[in-house]
């Protein structure tokens, strides 16, 4: 192609990007007589160069629209929404004329003459705007200008030379000093393919250089050492370099949206005015247009099925013009692009009864879920309220698509919805794809590498620590870390790894490893949807820049891994997906599920006493409840551990003698023991009869210096309620009983329990280790 061609081509292109904007800008401010300047230089610059390439059609139409704007300029005409249309058809007809250009290096055969005739009536039809009369309140006399007698200066002396040629030189010679450089010729096109390929050649150098320091880690040449350091540095200053070319503003992408917004409106009947803020927030090229279609078919639905008409918003309360915002910041690491409109939003009732209908959901699990939870179905596969003709009929069509395209880039997306007041998309997404930093870590044997930016801390567990640390709720594996429970996925069974079981870890020489008192245990707390969770590994390695590479198709649908790599040694390792982890390790639905039907009893108040609480089941069918605040661990105990001490019952816990108290033996307020000592303290015939059955479930109790063992009949989950329905207690031992996940539970009252037994075994457990 020829190079004054192929040159017209990319900055025609780019200012008919600006063009768009430009045209609505006018369309809603008439007044901007500096955007109206732009667009007509821009279009007179199209006009003459078309002329010069001989492109005649292109010079027709561009010429007659540099007529209208001309008069536009001059005040003759009113810029008015049937101009603004017919420029922007000019837009487009340009647009079509580039292609054909580009093709073929010509305009193309297309008949144009409809819009030249359009815009030459629009030029004659529009309504002339007169310039307004003034009428002076006295005779103004005429201006200085036209009747001053021109200033005559005295000539400069001959021996001094021509001092006014001489202060003109300097001060030409100090402008071009300070003057800038234009632009122009500052910049540089480069072919996008030419930057893919350098970047490709930095992600391989990079590896080189991972290589390289893993060898010279066991070399002792000092010199060596300094120059492989050295490397590093060039290595990552170039990498940054290369980033940085390929990091454009999200605003390339956002730049065309009020034109797409201002036709969608005018199509739907409706006004509405679009918000940008963020333009700025710069992302991989790639990503750029991994998220352009998504993008674009969200601030669609917003407009069709989200903003009302004009009519209807003002019968709501609303204003007529309808508003979309679009925002995108930094946060984590990632970039967060948010779509909101203030529409009418999504009905949570019609997407559960469309996603029953399509069975999609069963109706028992669709009332456990919340709101939110409803309204983000709409982005199952499958899911489609097509045939629907309500303001909620199209938010689902073709959502299942905008997950899978953003989800295929590392990224997640989420809707949070007020029926009636409008609706937020939130999507998270990647800075880029090619070189991110990763932490390798190890599991049976093989290496893996964890994205850096779903890190959040290290936990190494040994000896003793190990045994307290980890616990189990309803058979879940969990670590209390600073007072709250982490749940805990162990790679190598996530992954089943080496024919590891499905259901447990795998045996080494007969041995569980989670049992192996010796071995270390190495927890890699990560974020996934909002959520914490664990990573139980083997070891964990160095953190270290890693070249992402694609997986193949037949690998794609693997949803524990984001990619491949190749580490320093030259061996590949598998880059970990931490929310396709959780999700396979049912993480995320699990605690989703939990914290859903913990809400349920309250969902229908808005306020009341919030406290995070373990629920326990008794062995007269009761339920009964502890703040979490005064447990310190819960703990099951074999019925061969238990000993008697009199009569009490107790067991060695931690290098001490640990009371127990049977919860329901306490609440019944059995009448005393002949010997006058309470049967909450007793030890039971069934207790100790044998020692085979299932083991005992002890919540340890610590509070005003006193540990017990509270020896209920099954633990049953921890939860944050509300506790908004409360009735008085109706027996001792109990403070208040509270609705929780739709059941009366009664609290417990520890302290007067204690204080209800007898007086000489309410001391404080070390009295008892010391008669022990």
């Amino acid at each position: 192609m020829n190079e004054v061609i192929r040159e017209f081509l990319i900055e025609t292109n780019e200012n008919l990007a600006q063009l768009d904007v430009d045209l609505v800008t006018l369309e809603k401010d008439p007044t901007e007589r500096e955007t109206l300047g732009r667009v007509f230089r821009t279009l007179h610059t199209v006009k003459g160069t078309a002329g010069f390439l001989g492109l005649q059609k292109l010079q027709a139409v561009a010429h007659a629209a540099e007529s209208l704007l001309s008069q536009l300029r001059a005040g003759e005409l009113v810029f008015n929404p049937p101009i603004a249309s017919a420029l922007l058809k000019v837009v487009d007809a340009v647009r079509t004329m580039l292609e054909s250009v580009e093709r073929s290096e010509t305009d193309g055969d297309g008949d144009f003459s409809a819009l030249i005739e359009t815009l030459d009536r629009l030029r004659v039809a529009a309504p002339v705007v007169s310039p307004p009369m003034v009428t002076p309140a006295a005779k103004q006399p005429p201006t200085p200008v036209m009747t001053a007698v021109p200033e005559i200066r005295p000539p400069a002396p001959p021996s001094s030379g021509p001092p006014s040629l001489v202060m003109t030189q300097s001060s030409l010679h100090d402008a071009a000093e300070s003057r800038a450089p234009a632009i122009a010729d500052t910049s540089i096109r480069v072919d996008v393919n030419l930057l893919d390929k350098l970047m490709t050649l930095v992600g391989e150098l990079v590896l080189a250089r991972n290589q390289i320091m893993q060898y010279s880690a066991s070399q002792e040449d000092t010199p060596f050492v300094r120059t492989v350091q050295r490397l590093n540095l060039l290595t990552t200053e170039l990498q940054a370099g290369v980033m940085k070319t390929r990091m454009q503003p999200i605003g390339t992408i956002w730049s065309k949206f009020p034109r797409v917004v201002r036709d969608l409106a005018v199509a739907c009947a409706k006004q509405v005015h679009i918000d940008l803020e963020g333009q700025e927030t710069e992302l991989d090229k790639t990503i750029i247009e991994a998220i352009r279609d998504p993008l674009t078919h969200l601030v669609r639905n917003a407009i069709d099925h989200g903003i009302e008409p004009p009519r209807e918003r003002l019968a709501r309360g609303k204003a007529e013009e309808g508003r979309l915002a679009l925002r995108a910041f930094h946060e984590g690491g990632k970039v967060i692009i948010e779509i909101n409109d203030d529409g009418a939003g999504i009905d949570p009732q019609r997407i559960r009864a469309k996603a029953i209908k399509a069975k999609l959901v069963t109706p028992e699990q669709a009332d456990r879920l919340s709101s939110r939870d409803l309204v983000n179905l709409i982005f199952l596969p499958g899911f489609s309220t097509a045939d629907q003709v309500t303001q909620f009929s199209g938010r689902g069509v073709g959502m299942d698509v905008v997950r899978t395209n953003i989800e295929r880039i590392g990224g997640s997306v989420t809707i949070d919805s007020r029926p009636g007041i409008g609706a937020t998309v939130r999507m998270k997404i990647p800075l880029t794809l090619a070189i991110i930093p990763a932490l390798t870590i190890t599991s049976a044997g093989e290496r893996y590498a964890i994205p850096q930016v779903s890190l959040l801390e290290l936990v190494r567990l040994e000896g003793e620590s190990k045994q307290r640390g980890i616990e189990q709720i309803q058979g879940t594996p969990v670590y209390r870390l600073r007072g709250n429970l982490l749940p805990l996925v162990y790679l190598e069974r996530a992954l089943r790894a080496d024919n590891a079981p499905a259901n447990g870890h795998k045996k080494r020489n007969g041995a569980d490893p989670a049992d192996d008192a010796q071995a270390a245990t190495n927890i890699v707390v990560l974020q996934a949807d909002d959520r914490q969770f664990g990573l139980v590994v083997d070891a964990i390695h160095d953190t270290e820049e890693i070249v992402v590479k694609p997986l193949q198709k037949q690998l794609k649908d693997l949803r524990a891994f984001a990619g491949a790599t190749i580490m320093g040694d030259g061996r590949v390792a598998l880059i970990l997906d931490v929310l396709g982890l959780a999700q396979a390790a049912n993480v995320i639905s699990g605690v989703r599920e939990r914290a859903l039907s913990e809400k349920a009893a309250a969902a229908a108040e808005p306020t009341g006493d919030r406290q995070t609480v373990l629920l326990f089941a008794n062995s007269d069918g009761s339920r009964g409840a502890i703040p979490l605040s005064q447990v310190a661990r819960l703990e099951e105990f074999p019925r061969s551990a238990l000993e008697r001490l009199g009569l009490l019952e107790m067991v060695q816990y931690r290098d001490e003698i640990l009371p127990l108290i049977h919860v329901s033996r306490a609440l019944r307020q059995r009448p005393p023991s002949k010997n006058g000592r309470s049967n909450a303290w007793r030890s039971s015939d069934e207790s100790l009869a044998t020692t085979a059955g299932d083991p005992i479930q002890v919540v340890v109790y610590s509070g005003a210096g006193r540990q017990v063992g509270l020896v209920v009949d099954r633990i049953v989950d921890i939860v944050e309620e509300t506790l908004v329905s409360r009735s008085d207690a109706h027996r001792r031992g109990v403070m208040f009983t509270a609705v929780i996940q739709g059941r009366a539970t009664e609290f417990l009252d520890v302290e007067a329990i204690l204080t209800s037994l007898d007086a000489e075994l309410v001391e404080p457990p070390h009295t008892i280790t010391t008669q022990a």
